[in-house]
């Protein structure tokens, strides 16, 4: 009976934690709604006068981005905005035949007038972190935009929102991400969902209250002086946008979250490239927690509920270890349900958690209807991208989960950016594409072995215990199957 206590108390805890969590979700929903009915009332710079108009420098870091760059710098020198006032920075820690043509290309956009520069360093240390530190170091902008490689701002976008920098105490304006792929695929439509839940219902509703919101490492403005009165970059972690976001807000500078202006972007579309950016965030975000967690708690700065959500938000990856622990031990808590039959009560009070889903689904379908629409073919819609969602992201867990412990106990990896594509049609294609790894990773072998462990759940529900079988957790078990089977084979059909 010890391991089956065991199996009880780990299983319990970790629906317990994501109960909490989801608790958080509806508060965070709760704060979404009341601030759609707010107006917004921010003080801004008047553009109309020319004295009002800031210097901004914009930063590209960029490394190996072969099929992107091009699109990226023409793009970029569209921008709407005084050439006078105006410095762009391309950041490039590139080791491929890209350092020449980005060359090449910047040099001719200098003939146009732009001020723009092509920023080499001799080591890569510190990343993306290490790249912005050391153009900060020569940026001649008060405000500083980020783009990474695959984003596509319009060109209105720095007086949409530089001039909330009028109010002297904002160190971040933050923008939604688009997605010009968001339909290429069943990968990129969950992608998609997942981020617009991130971007509409999490930014706005910790925002909206004073609550810490993170920089998203692109698509945003810095002050220069809150990045340098935080401790400036620093790459100790892999999510460096979040470590020096909560930094800054420890130091009292205001973030400010712009739902209405989007920024698109282009979606990883082979499961590789999401692997490797799932990797990132989530190791990152668990490193983060180990920074900053009693940072936060100790802070004499913040309200009691701000550092409730703020160790909740550290906590975003962490989730995904308590799923996966869940599905792992609910094989053999339908056996011990079945087995055990004094713990009726116990499992009649463990069902009390379906409730966690039934919030994730209010308030994701809060989001979704804010972008798509009311109406019964668009909830069908929802319900079957909640549920495809749903099990993809299970189908992660073991991945994920991997990033997140080894993120826990301080285990040190490089920074490995996503593979970009430039593909926004179904014309388009990603075969061929040098920078995708070729060598299937051993987590594949486990998400197989999962994908199997999971069938034997669902023959487990028709022969378990003796009044005919237990079919509670069916359901889930299938979404746990076709979650983890999409995951292998489509790790080993795009070559992982």
């Amino acid at each position: 009976m010890i391991l089956e206590s065991l199996i009880i108390v780990v299983y319990t805890i970790s629906l317990l934690l994501i109960f909490v969590y989801s608790l958080a979700q509806l508060n965070l929903l709760y704060n979404y709604l009341t601030a759609k009915k707010k107006q917004d009332t921010s003080e801004v710079f008047d553009f109309s006068n020319p004295d009002e108009v800031p210097f901004v420098t914009i930063q590209l870091p960029v490394y190996n981005e072969m099929y992107v760059m091009d699109r990226l710098l023409e793009n970029i020198a569209l921008m709407d905005y005084p050439k006078d006032k105006l410095e762009i920075q391309v950041l490039d820690d590139s080791t491929d035949e890209t350092v020449t043509t980005t060359f090449q290309h910047v040099e001719k956009l200098k003939e146009t007038g732009l001020d723009i520069k092509h920023i080499r360093r001799t080591d890569r240390s510190g990343y993306k972190a290490g790249a912005l530190k050391e153009g900060l170091k020569i940026a001649k902008g008060e405000y500083i935009a980020i783009f990474d490689a695959d984003f596509l701002p319009k060109p209105n976008w720095l007086k949409q929102t530089i001039p909330y920098f009028k109010d002297e105490h904002i160190g971040v304006v933050q923008t939604r991400w688009g997605h010009i792929n968001r339909n290429y695929s069943t990968l990129t439509k969950i992608q998609a969902f997942a981020l617009d839940a991130h971007f509409t219902l999490e930014q706005v509703g910790r925002n909206s209250k004073g609550h810490f919101i993170n920089f998203n490492g692109t698509a945003g403005v810095w002050r220069k002086t809150c990045i340098i009165d935080a401790g400036n970059w620093e790459g100790d972690t892999l999510t460096e946008d979040l470590d020096l976001s909560y930094r800054a807000q420890l130091k009292n500078w205001k973030f400010k979250y712009l739902e209405d202006v989007e920024t698109p972007a282009e979606l990883p579309v082979v499961i590789s490239a999401a692997r490797s950016q799932q990797f990132r965030w989530n190791k990152g975000g668990a490193e983060n927690f180990r920074k900053m967690m009693w940072r936060v708690l100790k802070s004499k700065n913040i309200s009691a509920k701000t550092k409730l959500h703020g160790v909740l938000h550290l906590l975003n990856s962490t989730m995904f270890l308590n799923v996966f622990l869940v599905a792992v031990l609910s094989i053999p808590m339908l056996y011990i349900k079945n087995e055990y039959a004094h713990l009726r009560f116990y499992f009649y009070f463990m069902s009390f958690f379906v409730l966690s889903t039934i919030i994730f689904f209010v308030c994701y379908w809060m989001m979704y209807k804010e972008i798509y629409g009311r109406g019964f073919k668009n909830f069908f819609n929802y319900v079957v991208l909640f549920f495809t969602f749903f099990s993809i992201a299970m189908g992660f867990s073991l991945h994920n989960s991997i990033a997140v412990i080894e993120g826990h106990i301080g285990k040190r990896s490089e920074f490995i950016r996503t593979p970009k594509f430039n593909i926004s049609s179904l014309k388009d294609t990603w075969k061929g594409n040098k920078y995708l790894r070729k060598k299937i990773s051993v987590n594949v072998i486990f998400e197989g072995a999962l994908m199997l462990y999971f069938a034997f759940g669902l023959y487990s529900a028709f022969v378990v215990g003796d009044q005919g079988g237990d079919f509670g957790l069916f359901p889930f078990h299938l979404m746990l199957f076709v979650g983890f089977g999409y995951v292998f084979f489509k790790s080993l059909t795009s070559k992982v």
